[in-house]
Parts: structure tokens; sequence; C-alpha cells
């Protein structure tokens, strides 16, 4: 399935949609205007919550958890590296994903056990600050896409020092 994000451009609340590869408003992102740390919430389009992503402060790494159904689910790491940006997807059991790429260009991908299950690339949206999505089937859709999330969360607040 492939998505479209736009590169965020950060509002009052943080409220942007996810589209579906038919330029379709496929789901909401939607933040909390006035807390400490991010926090945001990725519904469907009538509004249920399918994840939770909130911000851990006090941490030497940019660290981010996602909740699913009220539990934690996952967490999103960024890693210490030399010369390039590296993420980690840490979910419960050996079910990880390491995210590699060129971050500030939005082309990067996710692996999960040495196999490729999702891209990130502007290829395809070079003229505009969109870029797409691409995730195999059977993956995880939403921690992927909450994930891609937190990435321009701290590739924002890293641009802003």
């Amino acid at each position: 399935m492939r998505y479209m994000m736009k590169e965020r451009f950060w509002s009052w609340g943080d409220d942007f949609a996810i589209k579906d590869e038919s330029e379709r408003d496929a789901f909401l992102v939607d933040g909390a205007a006035f807390s400490w740390g991010d926090k945001l919430s990725l519904q469907d389009m009538k509004g249920r919550e399918l994840a939770y992503i909130s911000q851990t402060l006090l941490s030497w790494k940019p660290r981010y958890r996602i909740y699913k159904d009220g539990r934690e689910f996952a967490e999103v790491v960024k890693e210490w590296s030399w010369f390039k940006s590296v993420f980690t997807l840490d979910v419960s059991g050996p079910n990880d994903y390491t995210i590699k790429g060129s971050f500030w260009e939005h082309e990067f991908v996710f692996e999960r056990g040495g196999c490729a299950v999702a891209e990130v690339s502007k290829r395809f949206w070079s003229w505009t600050h969109t870029y797409g999505i691409d995730i195999v089937a059977g993956e995880d859709d939403i921690s992927i896409l909450a994930t891609c999330v937190v990435i321009d969360l701290v590739l924002h607040d890293e641009s802003d020092g």
C-alpha cells in the first residue's frame, strides 16, 4: 500500500491528514496544541484512535512511545551514529524494525529481519513537500506510519536547533 504524507509545516495543534495512493484522506493525525512534549493521535477518518504517540522527555536520545488500545506497543528511538541517522522501531519480541537512509531528503527504508518492508521516498512527488510511504502487504501500516510521523517530528526539532 502507498500513502502520502506532507513534510510538516507545524501549526497549532499539529493536525494533518495522511492520504492513500488515490490522494484521498486515509488517516488523521491530531496533535495536542499545548502539552509538554509532542503528543499525537493517529486516527481513522471517523475519529477512532488507532495509535497514540507520546514523546519521552528527559532522554539522551530522541525517544517516542507508540500506544495501541491504551497499552504501550512500541518505542521509536533515534540511535547515535557518526555519519547518518538511524532509527529503531522497537516492538515486543524479536520483530524490531531498523530505519536507515537519507532522512533529510525523506529517502529511507524500514528493515525487519534483514528484509525491506517499507520504503519512504520523495521521488514521485519531488516538486512538492510530499513523500510516499510504500508498505509491503502484511506489515503493520499503523506502526510504520506512526514512526514516519515521529521521524518527521525529530527532524523538525533538530532543524530548529
